[in-house]
């Protein structure tokens, strides 16, 4: 249980910031947000954390593009049933593909980029209610360390954008 809750946060927090050096408006909008929140501290602990408002969409926006778990644990159909004109038999073993689901662009205007302001004054949130932002999951199988998971991303984060400056290699490009 130990292993699953910190191995996936560590991919996110790699791929959050590898995202925003690749943006570096949002990495300069997410530093300033986490250096005015603790300034006056001279150090990141989690007790302003729920304040990082722009911080959390980046989260949010990262695990839309890069979901830890791309192919959501399988379910088995009870009885047959269409979907989308798709028969799909009793018994049937069905996966649920999330990493296609965040880049869909009938649900995401301009899917492919990272965007965090897309969260901002958005209802979507991670309980699973909106199928078209389901990166733990939904319903009674949704991840059960959500609470744990979500932390373990957001502070060390808030500390990487805090205490250090971020840019790509002399010569490299934000494609790359």
């Amino acid at each position: 249980m130990f292993a699953a809750g910190t191995e996936p946060s560590s991919q996110v927090v790699l791929w959050g910031m590898s995202e925003m050096v690749k943006n570096p408006k949002v990495m300069e909008e997410a530093q300033a947000e986490v250096r005015r929140a603790f300034d006056k501290k001279g150090y990141v602990d989690e007790t302003e954390i729920h304040q990082l408002i722009y911080l959390k969409n980046v989260v949010k926006e990262t695990l839309r593009l890069h979901p830890t778990v791309p192919l959501l644990v399988p379910r088995e159909s009870r009885e047959k049933c269409q979907i989308n004109g798709y028969e799909i038999p009793a018994k049937t073993r069905v996966m649920v593909n999330a990493w296609a689901i965040g880049r869909d662009p009938r649900y995401w205007d301009d899917a492919e980029s990272f965007k965090p302001e897309r969260f901002v004054n958005s209802p979507i949130d991670f309980k699973g209610t909106d199928f078209e932002y389901i990166p733990f999951g939904v319903g009674r199988r949704m991840c059960p360390g959500i609470a744990f998971g979500l932390p373990n991303v957001e502070l060390p984060l808030a500390q990487l954008l805090y205490h250090f400056d971020w840019k790509l290699p002399n010569g490299m490009k934000n494609e790359e």
